[in-house]
Protein backbone atom coordinates (compact mmCIF):
# COMPACT_ATOMS: atom_id res chain seq x y z
CA UNK A 1 0.00 0.00 0.00
CA UNK A 2 2.84 2.36 0.86
CA UNK A 3 4.32 1.77 -2.60
CA UNK A 4 0.99 2.73 -4.16
CA UNK A 5 0.80 5.94 -2.12
CA UNK A 6 4.39 6.74 -3.09
CA UNK A 7 3.61 6.18 -6.77
CA UNK A 8 0.52 8.41 -6.59
CA UNK A 9 2.48 11.10 -4.75
CA UNK A 10 5.26 10.91 -7.34
CA UNK A 11 2.79 11.24 -10.21
CA UNK A 12 1.17 14.24 -8.52
CA UNK A 13 4.57 15.85 -8.00
CA UNK A 14 5.42 15.27 -11.65
CA UNK A 15 2.21 16.96 -12.82
CA UNK A 16 2.85 19.89 -10.50
CA UNK A 17 6.13 20.64 -12.24
CA UNK A 18 5.95 23.18 -15.09
CA UNK A 19 5.53 21.62 -18.52
CA UNK A 20 8.84 23.07 -19.72
CA UNK A 21 10.65 21.33 -16.86
CA UNK A 22 8.89 18.01 -17.44
CA UNK A 23 9.82 18.07 -21.12
CA UNK A 24 13.46 18.98 -20.58
CA UNK A 25 15.53 16.84 -23.03
CA UNK A 26 17.29 13.81 -21.60
CA UNK A 27 19.96 13.61 -24.32
CA UNK A 28 21.63 15.92 -26.80
CA UNK A 29 19.71 14.20 -29.59
CA UNK A 30 16.46 15.41 -27.99
CA UNK A 31 17.53 19.06 -28.05
CA UNK A 32 15.59 20.88 -30.74
CA UNK A 33 16.49 23.96 -32.73
CA UNK A 34 20.31 23.78 -32.46
CA UNK A 35 21.43 21.22 -35.07
CA UNK A 36 24.73 23.08 -35.62
CA UNK A 37 25.57 22.27 -31.98
CA UNK A 38 23.71 19.13 -30.98
CA UNK A 39 22.91 17.45 -34.31
CA UNK A 40 24.71 14.40 -35.66
CA UNK A 41 27.54 16.58 -37.01
CA UNK A 42 27.14 19.34 -34.43
CA UNK A 43 30.08 20.94 -32.67
CA UNK A 44 29.16 19.61 -29.24
CA UNK A 45 28.39 16.14 -30.56
CA UNK A 46 31.88 16.01 -32.07
CA UNK A 47 33.48 17.28 -28.85
CA UNK A 48 31.85 14.50 -26.82
CA UNK A 49 32.84 11.88 -29.39
CA UNK A 50 36.49 12.95 -29.29
CA UNK A 51 36.53 13.57 -25.54
CA UNK A 52 37.93 17.07 -26.04
CA UNK A 53 35.49 19.14 -24.01
CA UNK A 54 36.83 22.58 -23.14
CA UNK A 55 35.53 25.76 -21.55
CA UNK A 56 32.75 27.46 -23.51
CA UNK A 57 30.48 30.46 -23.56
CA UNK A 58 26.91 29.78 -24.67
CA UNK A 59 25.53 32.92 -26.27
CA UNK A 60 21.88 33.14 -27.24
CA UNK A 61 18.41 34.40 -26.34
CA UNK A 62 16.35 32.93 -23.49
CA UNK A 63 14.65 29.57 -23.93
CA UNK A 64 17.06 28.14 -26.51
CA UNK A 65 18.47 25.31 -24.39
CA UNK A 66 21.70 26.70 -22.89
CA UNK A 67 21.16 25.36 -19.35
CA UNK A 68 19.81 22.02 -20.58
CA UNK A 69 22.75 21.45 -22.92
CA UNK A 70 25.24 22.24 -20.15
CA UNK A 71 23.62 19.61 -17.90
CA UNK A 72 23.65 17.04 -20.68
CA UNK A 73 27.31 17.71 -21.45
CA UNK A 74 28.26 17.01 -17.84
CA UNK A 75 26.28 13.77 -17.89
CA UNK A 76 27.71 12.59 -21.21
CA UNK A 77 31.31 13.25 -20.11
CA UNK A 78 31.01 11.99 -16.52
CA UNK A 79 31.76 15.40 -15.04
CA UNK A 80 30.37 16.70 -11.77
CA UNK A 81 27.81 19.40 -12.54
CA UNK A 82 27.77 22.64 -10.53
CA UNK A 83 25.45 25.51 -11.35
CA UNK A 84 25.51 29.09 -10.09
CA UNK A 85 23.87 32.30 -11.22
CA UNK A 86 25.90 35.48 -11.51
CA UNK A 87 22.84 37.40 -10.35
CA UNK A 88 22.83 35.77 -6.90
CA UNK A 89 26.51 34.87 -6.44
CA UNK A 90 29.56 36.77 -5.29
CA UNK A 91 33.27 36.17 -4.73
CA UNK A 92 32.63 34.09 -1.56
CA UNK A 93 30.31 31.75 -3.49
CA UNK A 94 32.88 31.35 -6.25
CA UNK A 95 35.60 30.45 -3.75
CA UNK A 96 33.41 27.70 -2.26
CA UNK A 97 32.68 26.27 -5.71
CA UNK A 98 36.38 26.35 -6.65
CA UNK A 99 37.40 24.64 -3.40
CA UNK A 100 34.81 21.90 -3.92
CA UNK A 101 36.05 21.43 -7.48
CA UNK A 102 39.67 21.12 -6.29
CA UNK A 103 38.62 18.49 -3.75
CA UNK A 104 36.88 16.50 -6.51
CA UNK A 105 39.92 16.83 -8.75
CA UNK A 106 42.07 15.31 -5.99
CA UNK A 107 39.83 12.25 -6.12
CA UNK A 108 40.04 12.09 -9.91
CA UNK A 109 36.75 13.72 -10.92
CA UNK A 110 36.57 16.99 -12.80
CA UNK A 111 33.83 19.61 -12.55
CA UNK A 112 31.73 21.33 -15.18
CA UNK A 113 30.74 24.68 -13.71
CA UNK A 114 27.73 26.25 -15.39
CA UNK A 115 27.45 29.99 -14.75
CA UNK A 116 24.13 31.48 -15.80
CA UNK A 117 24.09 35.18 -16.80
CA UNK A 118 27.89 35.23 -16.63
CA UNK A 119 27.97 38.73 -18.11
CA UNK A 120 26.57 39.98 -14.79
CA UNK A 121 29.91 39.33 -13.11
CA UNK A 122 32.21 42.34 -13.06
CA UNK A 123 35.68 42.28 -14.59
CA UNK A 124 37.44 41.27 -11.38
CA UNK A 125 34.98 38.42 -10.77
CA UNK A 126 35.46 37.21 -14.34
CA UNK A 127 39.21 37.22 -13.82
CA UNK A 128 38.81 34.88 -10.84
CA UNK A 129 37.88 32.06 -13.23
CA UNK A 130 41.17 32.22 -15.11
CA UNK A 131 43.44 30.25 -12.70
CA UNK A 132 40.97 27.37 -12.21
CA UNK A 133 40.35 27.19 -15.95
CA UNK A 134 44.05 27.12 -16.73
CA UNK A 135 44.95 24.39 -14.20
CA UNK A 136 41.98 22.22 -15.22
CA UNK A 137 40.13 22.49 -11.91
CA UNK A 138 36.92 23.37 -13.77
CA UNK A 139 35.52 23.33 -17.25
CA UNK A 140 33.61 26.57 -17.43
CA UNK A 141 30.37 26.82 -19.36
CA UNK A 142 29.02 30.35 -19.14
CA UNK A 143 25.62 31.35 -20.49
CA UNK A 144 24.80 34.86 -21.63
CA UNK A 145 22.09 36.61 -23.60
CA UNK A 146 24.45 39.52 -24.32
CA UNK A 147 27.21 39.82 -26.88
CA UNK A 148 30.32 38.30 -25.23
CA UNK A 149 32.57 40.63 -27.23
CA UNK A 150 31.18 43.56 -25.26
CA UNK A 151 30.41 41.98 -21.89
CA UNK A 152 33.22 39.53 -21.13
CA UNK A 153 36.93 40.01 -20.48
CA UNK A 154 39.24 39.41 -23.40
CA UNK A 155 41.29 37.12 -21.14
CA UNK A 156 38.25 34.99 -20.38
CA UNK A 157 37.19 34.88 -24.02
CA UNK A 158 40.66 33.79 -25.08
CA UNK A 159 40.30 30.70 -22.89
CA UNK A 160 36.76 29.75 -23.89
CA UNK A 161 35.06 28.96 -27.18
CA UNK A 162 31.93 30.98 -27.94
CA UNK A 163 29.02 28.88 -29.23
CA UNK A 164 25.91 30.62 -30.51
CA UNK A 165 22.43 29.35 -29.68
CA UNK A 166 19.82 30.46 -32.20
CA UNK A 167 16.18 31.42 -31.56
CA UNK A 168 13.94 28.44 -32.23
CA UNK A 169 12.45 28.42 -35.71
CA UNK A 170 8.79 27.60 -36.32
CA UNK A 171 9.44 23.91 -37.03
CA UNK A 172 11.34 23.56 -33.74
CA UNK A 173 8.54 25.26 -31.83
CA UNK A 174 6.06 22.89 -33.50
CA UNK A 175 8.18 19.93 -32.38
CA UNK A 176 7.96 21.17 -28.79
CA UNK A 177 4.18 21.58 -29.04
CA UNK A 178 3.82 18.05 -30.39
CA UNK A 179 5.87 16.70 -27.48
CA UNK A 180 3.69 18.69 -25.08
CA UNK A 181 0.50 17.30 -26.65
CA UNK A 182 1.85 13.78 -26.37
CA UNK A 183 2.77 14.33 -22.71
CA UNK A 184 -0.65 15.85 -21.91
CA UNK A 185 -2.53 13.23 -23.89
CA UNK A 186 -4.61 15.66 -25.97
CA UNK A 187 -4.18 18.35 -28.61
CA UNK A 188 -3.99 22.05 -27.94
CA UNK A 189 -7.43 23.59 -28.45
CA UNK A 190 -6.20 26.00 -31.12
CA UNK A 191 -7.17 26.59 -34.72
CA UNK A 192 -4.43 26.73 -37.38
CA UNK A 193 -4.24 30.52 -37.34
CA UNK A 194 -4.15 30.59 -33.54
CA UNK A 195 -1.34 28.03 -33.53
CA UNK A 196 0.63 30.32 -35.84
CA UNK A 197 -0.03 33.20 -33.45
CA UNK A 198 1.35 31.11 -30.61
CA UNK A 199 4.61 30.71 -32.55
CA UNK A 200 4.88 34.48 -32.92
CA UNK A 201 4.11 35.07 -29.24
CA UNK A 202 6.90 32.68 -28.25
CA UNK A 203 9.41 34.73 -30.27
CA UNK A 204 11.85 31.83 -30.68
CA UNK A 205 11.75 30.88 -26.98
CA UNK A 206 11.08 27.19 -26.36
CA UNK A 207 10.34 27.65 -22.67
CA UNK A 208 7.89 30.43 -23.52
CA UNK A 209 5.86 28.38 -26.00
CA UNK A 210 5.46 25.55 -23.50
CA UNK A 211 4.41 28.00 -20.79
CA UNK A 212 1.90 29.59 -23.17
CA UNK A 213 0.57 26.16 -24.10
CA UNK A 214 -0.02 25.41 -20.41
CA UNK A 215 -1.99 28.62 -20.08
CA UNK A 216 -4.17 27.62 -23.02
CA UNK A 217 -4.91 24.19 -21.54
CA UNK A 218 -5.73 25.69 -18.16
CA UNK A 219 -8.17 28.21 -19.66
CA UNK A 220 -9.94 26.00 -22.21
CA UNK A 221 -13.37 24.65 -21.38
CA UNK A 222 -14.53 21.26 -22.65
CA UNK A 223 -14.83 21.15 -26.47
CA UNK A 224 -13.61 24.76 -26.76
CA UNK A 225 -11.23 25.77 -29.55
CA UNK A 226 -9.62 29.20 -29.67
CA UNK A 227 -9.16 31.20 -32.85
CA UNK A 228 -6.37 33.78 -33.19
CA UNK A 229 -8.47 36.64 -31.84
CA UNK A 230 -9.67 34.65 -28.83
CA UNK A 231 -6.09 33.58 -28.15
CA UNK A 232 -4.98 37.21 -28.14
CA UNK A 233 -7.70 38.01 -25.60
CA UNK A 234 -6.83 34.98 -23.49
CA UNK A 235 -3.07 35.49 -23.44
CA UNK A 236 -1.81 39.03 -23.50
CA UNK A 237 0.98 39.00 -26.05
CA UNK A 238 4.37 38.34 -24.60
CA UNK A 239 6.64 41.37 -24.93
CA UNK A 240 9.36 41.00 -27.57
CA UNK A 241 12.76 39.94 -26.31
CA UNK A 242 14.35 43.36 -26.54
CA UNK A 243 16.60 45.16 -24.09
CA UNK A 244 16.92 48.79 -25.07
CA UNK A 245 20.31 49.03 -23.45
CA UNK A 246 21.82 45.87 -24.87
CA UNK A 247 22.04 43.58 -27.89
CA UNK A 248 18.41 43.68 -29.04
CA UNK A 249 18.62 47.46 -29.24
CA UNK A 250 21.73 47.39 -31.43
CA UNK A 251 20.58 44.46 -33.55
CA UNK A 252 17.32 46.11 -34.56
CA UNK A 253 18.73 49.55 -35.26
CA UNK A 254 21.44 47.83 -37.32
CA UNK A 255 18.78 45.92 -39.25
CA UNK A 256 16.79 49.11 -39.82
CA UNK A 257 19.85 50.98 -41.06
CA UNK A 258 20.83 48.22 -43.48
CA UNK A 259 17.28 47.88 -44.82
CA UNK A 260 17.16 51.64 -45.45
CA UNK A 261 20.59 51.55 -47.08
CA UNK A 262 19.44 48.62 -49.20
CA UNK A 263 16.46 50.65 -50.51
CA UNK A 264 13.87 48.26 -49.08
CA UNK A 265 11.03 50.38 -47.64
CA UNK A 266 9.00 47.34 -46.57
CA UNK A 267 11.77 45.79 -44.47
CA UNK A 268 12.62 49.27 -43.17
CA UNK A 269 9.06 49.80 -41.95
CA UNK A 270 9.03 46.33 -40.39
CA UNK A 271 12.11 47.01 -38.26
CA UNK A 272 10.92 50.52 -37.47
CA UNK A 273 7.65 49.09 -36.13
CA UNK A 274 9.53 46.35 -34.24
CA UNK A 275 11.39 49.08 -32.40
CA UNK A 276 8.25 51.12 -31.73
CA UNK A 277 6.51 47.97 -30.47
CA UNK A 278 9.42 47.16 -28.15
CA UNK A 279 9.24 50.58 -26.52
CA UNK A 280 12.30 52.15 -28.10
CA UNK A 281 12.63 55.91 -27.64
CA UNK A 282 11.24 57.35 -30.91
CA UNK A 283 13.58 60.33 -30.66
CA UNK A 284 16.51 57.89 -30.71
CA UNK A 285 15.06 56.45 -33.92
CA UNK A 286 14.61 59.97 -35.28
CA UNK A 287 18.24 60.79 -34.63
CA UNK A 288 19.33 57.61 -36.39
CA UNK A 289 17.18 58.46 -39.41
CA UNK A 290 18.93 61.83 -39.61
CA UNK A 291 22.24 60.00 -39.59
CA UNK A 292 21.06 57.60 -42.33
CA UNK A 293 20.00 60.55 -44.49
CA UNK A 294 23.49 62.02 -44.19
CA UNK A 295 25.50 58.81 -44.44
CA UNK A 296 23.64 56.80 -47.07
CA UNK A 297 21.73 59.36 -49.17
CA UNK A 298 23.81 62.48 -48.78
CA UNK A 299 23.68 64.85 -51.72
CA UNK A 300 22.08 62.28 -54.02
CA UNK A 301 18.87 63.72 -52.54
CA UNK A 302 19.52 66.72 -50.25
CA UNK A 303 15.85 66.68 -49.23
CA UNK A 304 16.39 63.42 -47.31
CA UNK A 305 18.22 65.21 -44.51
CA UNK A 306 15.59 67.97 -44.45
CA UNK A 307 12.75 65.46 -44.21
CA UNK A 308 14.49 63.31 -41.58
CA UNK A 309 15.16 66.34 -39.41
CA UNK A 310 11.60 67.59 -39.89
CA UNK A 311 10.25 64.15 -38.88
CA UNK A 312 12.33 64.21 -35.69
CA UNK A 313 11.01 67.68 -34.89
CA UNK A 314 7.45 66.60 -35.73
CA UNK A 315 7.66 63.72 -33.28
CA UNK A 316 9.09 66.05 -30.65
CA UNK A 317 6.10 68.33 -31.26
CA UNK A 318 3.33 65.71 -31.52
CA UNK A 319 4.59 62.98 -29.21
CA UNK A 320 3.38 59.37 -29.34
CA UNK A 321 1.56 57.85 -31.11
CA UNK A 322 0.75 60.67 -33.57
CA UNK A 323 4.39 61.58 -34.18
CA UNK A 324 5.39 58.04 -35.10
CA UNK A 325 3.78 58.45 -38.53
CA UNK A 326 6.19 61.31 -39.32
CA UNK A 327 9.14 59.04 -38.53
CA UNK A 328 7.62 56.30 -40.71
CA UNK A 329 7.25 58.83 -43.55
CA UNK A 330 10.91 59.83 -43.24
CA UNK A 331 11.95 56.18 -43.07
CA UNK A 332 10.19 55.36 -46.34
CA UNK A 333 11.51 58.53 -48.02
CA UNK A 334 15.12 57.73 -47.10
CA UNK A 335 14.73 54.08 -48.10
CA UNK A 336 13.40 55.04 -51.54
CA UNK A 337 15.85 57.90 -52.14
CA UNK A 338 18.86 57.45 -54.47
CA UNK A 339 21.84 56.34 -52.40
CA UNK A 340 25.29 57.87 -52.16
CA UNK A 341 27.98 57.70 -49.52
CA UNK A 342 30.24 60.04 -51.49
CA UNK A 343 30.10 62.83 -48.89
CA UNK A 344 30.52 60.29 -46.07
CA UNK A 345 33.60 58.82 -47.77
CA UNK A 346 34.96 62.25 -48.63
CA UNK A 347 34.55 63.37 -45.03
CA UNK A 348 36.48 60.35 -43.69
CA UNK A 349 39.28 60.86 -46.23
CA UNK A 350 39.46 64.59 -45.52
CA UNK A 351 39.55 63.92 -41.78
CA UNK A 352 42.42 61.48 -42.26
CA UNK A 353 44.29 64.04 -44.36
CA UNK A 354 43.64 66.73 -41.77
CA UNK A 355 45.16 64.59 -39.04
CA UNK A 356 48.17 63.70 -41.18
CA UNK A 357 48.78 67.29 -42.29
CA UNK A 358 47.43 69.23 -39.34
CA UNK A 359 50.57 71.34 -38.90
CA UNK A 360 50.57 72.78 -42.43
CA UNK A 361 49.55 76.42 -42.86
CA UNK A 362 47.05 77.39 -45.56
CA UNK A 363 48.65 79.12 -48.55
CA UNK A 364 49.35 82.77 -47.81
CA UNK A 365 47.29 84.10 -50.70
CA UNK A 366 44.02 82.98 -49.05
CA UNK A 367 44.90 84.35 -45.60
CA UNK A 368 43.68 87.76 -44.51
CA UNK A 369 46.27 90.50 -43.83
CA UNK A 370 44.80 92.67 -41.05
CA UNK A 371 48.22 94.17 -40.13
CA UNK A 372 51.02 95.79 -42.15
CA UNK A 373 53.45 93.15 -40.91
CA UNK A 374 51.26 90.34 -42.23
CA UNK A 375 50.77 92.16 -45.50
CA UNK A 376 54.53 92.54 -45.77
CA UNK A 377 54.90 88.81 -45.19
CA UNK A 378 52.75 88.18 -48.24
CA UNK A 379 49.48 87.34 -46.52
CA UNK A 380 46.65 87.80 -49.03
CA UNK A 381 49.00 88.59 -51.91
CA UNK A 382 47.69 87.32 -55.22
CA UNK A 383 44.25 86.35 -53.94
CA UNK A 384 41.53 86.70 -56.56
CA UNK A 385 37.95 87.43 -55.57
CA UNK A 386 36.03 84.71 -57.41
CA UNK A 387 33.00 86.91 -58.06
CA UNK A 388 35.19 89.33 -60.01
CA UNK A 389 36.38 86.61 -62.40
CA UNK A 390 34.77 85.08 -65.48
CA UNK A 391 32.24 82.41 -64.52
CA UNK A 392 32.73 83.50 -60.85
CA UNK A 393 35.51 80.92 -60.65
CA UNK A 394 39.17 81.80 -60.21
CA UNK A 395 40.53 78.25 -60.17
CA UNK A 396 43.06 79.04 -57.44
CA UNK A 397 44.66 76.35 -55.30
CA UNK A 398 43.45 76.44 -51.68
CA UNK A 399 45.39 73.50 -50.25
CA UNK A 400 48.63 73.98 -48.25
CA UNK A 401 51.53 74.21 -50.71
CA UNK A 402 53.38 71.18 -49.24
CA UNK A 403 50.25 69.08 -49.47
CA UNK A 404 49.23 69.73 -53.06
CA UNK A 405 45.73 69.33 -54.41
CA UNK A 406 43.73 66.36 -53.15
CA UNK A 407 40.45 64.90 -54.35
CA UNK A 408 38.12 63.62 -51.65
CA UNK A 409 34.62 64.06 -53.06
CA UNK A 410 33.64 62.05 -56.15
CA UNK A 411 29.88 62.23 -56.74
CA UNK A 412 28.30 59.26 -58.53
CA UNK A 413 25.97 59.51 -61.49
CA UNK A 414 22.89 59.15 -59.28
CA UNK A 415 20.16 61.50 -58.14
CA UNK A 416 21.01 65.13 -57.56
CA UNK A 417 24.73 64.30 -57.43
CA UNK A 418 24.60 63.81 -61.18
CA UNK A 419 24.17 67.59 -61.40
CA UNK A 420 26.96 68.18 -58.88
CA UNK A 421 29.28 66.00 -60.95
CA UNK A 422 28.54 68.14 -64.02
CA UNK A 423 29.46 71.28 -62.04
CA UNK A 424 32.66 69.79 -60.68
CA UNK A 425 33.69 68.55 -64.13
CA UNK A 426 33.00 72.01 -65.56
CA UNK A 427 35.05 73.72 -62.83
CA UNK A 428 37.87 71.21 -63.32
CA UNK A 429 37.92 72.09 -66.99
CA UNK A 430 38.08 75.82 -66.17
CA UNK A 431 40.85 75.18 -63.63
CA UNK A 432 42.86 73.28 -66.23
CA UNK A 433 42.38 76.13 -68.74
CA UNK A 434 43.44 78.68 -66.11
CA UNK A 435 46.58 76.71 -65.25
CA UNK A 436 47.36 76.38 -68.96
CA UNK A 437 47.02 80.15 -69.46
CA UNK A 438 49.26 80.84 -66.42
CA UNK A 439 51.94 78.36 -67.45
CA UNK A 440 55.25 80.05 -68.46
CA UNK A 441 55.99 80.08 -72.19
CA UNK A 442 59.38 79.47 -73.77
CA UNK A 443 61.07 82.42 -75.47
Amino acid sequence: MSDLFAAVADEAAQKARPLADRLRPQSLADVTGQPHLTGEDGVLTRMIATGSLGSMIFWGPPGTGKTTVARLLAGDTDLAFEQISAIFSGVADLKKVFEAARARQMSGKRTLLFVDEIHRFNRAQQDSFLPVMEDGTIILVGATTENPSFELNAALLSRARVLTFKPLAEDSLETLLQRAEEAEGHALPLGDEARQSLYRMADGDGRAILTLAEEVWRAARADETFDAEALQDLIQRRAPVYDKGQDGHYNLISALHKAVRGSDPDASLYYLCRMFDAGEDPLFIGRRLVRMASEDVGLADPQALVIANAAKDAYDFLGSPEGELALAQACVYIATAPKSNAVYTAFKDAMRAARENGSLLPPKHILNAPTKLMKGEGYGAGYEYDHDTAHAFSGQDYFPEKMGRRKFYSPPERGFERELKKRLDYWEKLRAERQSDDAPTED
